[in-house]
């Protein structure tokens, strides 16, 4: 089931090629807090806080910023889900993820001989482009929430792409050996590696100059920079000439986007209210569903080291995602059963399957609203996505996931950014065994996603967690885990995203290499898992956990050694 993801452990582990200092989490002040993958992008959250701005202001600031420090993870050139609450328990989310062309259909990624083709076929060509949404998700929030000049949010970034950022090791190792990706467009090429083909080293300043002019251009006139008539018209041209075939992005696809406000999924667990992002995401009805699977089982008194913790924990998550590739897709083509997966009386009837002493496989359920003649489809891979939150001093909380799909998305590049190739996370195929797959590649359909930007409310209604990750298909589970960690064991943040990775891919069980989960081998073998293995999945999970000295950000600390928290400046 998920052996595209399988293979591509291995060129994604998050391997350092220098030592560098780890971070400190980052503790809030009385303006708030800001925590991402990368300092210098969190600063420019911060800035925003500074200036007076909202949470919404720091994280349209902190994405932007991204765009240019962090080229292999997300960017203007991609999409995301941002999820904003408040101190009152309202929560709205948005969307803005990547859309398919009008004239794509099922046969999209059909050769000419009208076979399916492969991911690797397609991934570097204009078939995998989306029409990018991060920017019209960004305006839709800022008009309706930001406080500061909508120019005003890109200063940050605009001056790290100017007067250039330091190469940190994420950066480097993600470089070294992807030159036929990262390095496809001479312009990419010519910035990020040496003639001689290798990645600049670590401590080079990178400088963006075609970068900087499109942000300026997008600083000045608003989305207009994007998706204009004429700004549309040379961005789907673009991409058509990386199309094979004859059906091809237009220009009416670019200007015809629009960010939509979505409605949030929510859930309680042990009197916690969690809320996480709808379709077209299956990550927040994932999650809900696994922690909801699980209630019933004395998870604390276990510990984070007792194997039975982890072989409930994978039983819950192959329950979540039989539903998961079944059902979800986006509900503007496909009727999603959304209540009917998170209803607690379906998920206790899912999780009186959970036989504690032994493993199984499980086929999907039957929530209230299913829909009938429905099949899953192939499992998508997804590596380019990164995750940040912000909180400023009202209390106001953003959970926002934002992605080109893989590291350097399609190698594509347009105005000195690179395009996403999430088109890539639909299924290859329209049909399987005669029924129709939900996510099926149509026009304008937006491709199901794992994301999962959560939010947590604690059980006297306060603002308590914001938790995100990035790693595809694993990031539900990544989520799911952390907010077991923090309300089940009572870890801070920072142990809590520290917690080990073990789950379920159907053709094989992975436990991370490296961490004490893999002395729970053999117990996990004795509980009836086959084939569990050692692998070393990406990680960037991002949290904010209250405490009594406020607010504590703080990123997947897998990530200490490939950072450099001095590098906040240019």
């Amino acid at each position: 089931m998920y052996k595209r993801f399988l293979t591509a452990f291995a060129p994604l582990a998050l391997t350092a090629c220098a030592t560098l200092p780890s971070a400190a989490p980052t503790t809030s002040t009385e303006i708030g807090t800001v925590a991402s993958a990368d300092p210098r992008a969190a600063e420019a959250g911060m800035e925003m806080l500074r200036q007076g701005g909202n949470a919404t202001d720091a994280a349209i600031a902190t994405m932007l910023a991204l765009t240019v420090v962090e080229p292999q993870s997300s960017g203007i050139g991609g999409g995301g889900f941002m999820l904003r609450g408040g101190p009152d328990g309202s929560v709205e989310s948005f969307d803005g993820r990547e859309t398919a062309p009008a004239a794509a259909d099922g046969e999209w990624f059909f050769d000419a001989n009208g076979q399916p083709q492969t991911y690797r076929d397609v991934v570097l060509t204009g078939l995998s482009v989306g029409v990018p949404g991060n920017v019209a998700l960004a305006k839709l929030a800022h008009d309706k929430y930001g406080a500061l000049p909508w120019a005003t949010l890109f200063a940050p970034a605009i001056r790290l792409a100017a007067d250039g950022f330091l190469m940190n090791a994420r950066l480097h190792g993600s470089l070294e050996g992807n030159i036929a990706r990262a390095g496809s467009d001479p312009l990419m090429r010519a910035i990020f590696y040496t003639e001689a083909g290798d990645p600049r080293p670590v401590g080079t300043r990178i400088v963006r100059p075609e970068l900087a002019a499109s942000l300026r251009d997008l600083a000045a006139r608003g989305p207009e920079a994007m998706y204009g008539p004429q700004e549309a018209a040379a961005l789907a041209a673009k991409i058509a000439s990386a199309t094979p075939g004859d059906a091809k992005m237009s220009e009416a696809d670019v200007t015809g986007y629009e960010a939509k406000l979505r409605a949030p999924v929510c859930g309680m667990y042990r009197g916690y209210r969690i809320c996480g992002m709808g379709p077209p995401s299956s990550g927040g009805i994932a999650v809900l569903a696994m922690i909801g699977q699980l209630e019933r089982f004395d998870i604390a008194a276990l510990g984070p080291r007792n194997p039975e913790f982890w072989h409930l924990f994978l039983e819950s998550q192959k329950l979540a995602y039989a539903d998961r590739e079944l059902y979800t897709g986006d509900s503007d083509f496909v009727d999603v059963p959304v209540a009917g997966l998170i209803a607690p009386d379906y998920l206790a009837r899912r999780s009186a399957l959970i036989d504690p002493s032994k493993a199984q496989t499980f086929e999907p359920g039957i929530p209230a609203g299913a829909p009938q003649a429905l099949t899953d489809g192939d499992e998508p891979v997804e590596h380019g996505t990164t995750h940040f939150v912000a909180i400023d001093r009202d209390g106001t909380m953003i959970s926002y996931t934002s992605t080109v799909e893989g590291g350097f998305g399609s190698g594509l590049q347009f105005g000195g950014y690179y395009l996403n190739n999430e088109l890539t996370d639909f299924s290859m195929v329209p049909e399987k065994d005669g029924k129709r797959v939900a996510n099926r590649v149509e026009g304008g359909k937006r491709p199901r996603s794992s994301m999962a930007p959560t939010l947590v409310w604690d059980p006297e209604g306060r603002p308590f967690l914001m938790i995100g990750a990035a790693g595809g298909s694993t990031i539900p589970v990544q989520v799911a885990r952390s907010i077991i960690g923090v309300i089940d064991f009572g870890m801070g943040i920072e142990e809590a995203l520290a917690l080990p990775l073990a789950m379920d891919f159907g053709s094989a069980v992975v436990v991370e290499q490296g961490s004490w989960l893999e002395d729970a081998i053999t117990a996990l073998e004795a509980l009836g898992h086959e084939n569990v293995r050692p692998a070393s999945p990406p990680f960037r999970a991002v949290g904010a956990i209250r405490t009594q000295e406020g607010w504590i950000g703080r990123y997947d600390p897998r990530l200490d050694g490939v950072l450099d928290p001095s590098q906040k400046g240019a």
